[in-house]
């Protein structure tokens, strides 16, 4: 996860306007995050990047992974609505762009 959030930060630097952001979480089996680890990477965020509020989309595809640990921290924490989505095609329309750029490269 800290790498994931290290590799924003850098995209984030290097763009010219704000980005949405999507995450294909079909592949994995669980997710565990603490409360205290997610609130680290909130107010990281909120700290670090001053930028318009984006979306965020999380697709869990048929498994139920659950990210409600995400979903609990407080919105006014996150620059970033988020979502999660267990279609590709509701993700896709939530965030504004053809479900085709939601398709994994593999």
């Amino acid at each position: 996860m800290n790498e994931i959030v290290a590799f924003i930060d850098v995209a984030e630097e290097r763009a010219s306007k704000p980005f949405n952001r999507f995450a294909d979480l079909s592949a994995l089996d669980m997710v565990d995050l603490n409360f205290k680890f997610v609130f680290h990477i909130a107010l990281h965020r909120r700290l670090s990047a001053p930028h318009s509020p984006v979306k965020s989309a999380f697709y869990s595809g048929t498994r139920d992974c659950s990210l409600r640990q995400l979903h609990a921290m407080p919105d006014r924490l996150f620059y970033a609505r988020r979502g999660l989505f267990t279609e590709r095609e509701a993700a896709a329309k939530w965030l504004s762009v053809p479900v085709e750029v939601l398709m994994a490269q593999r």
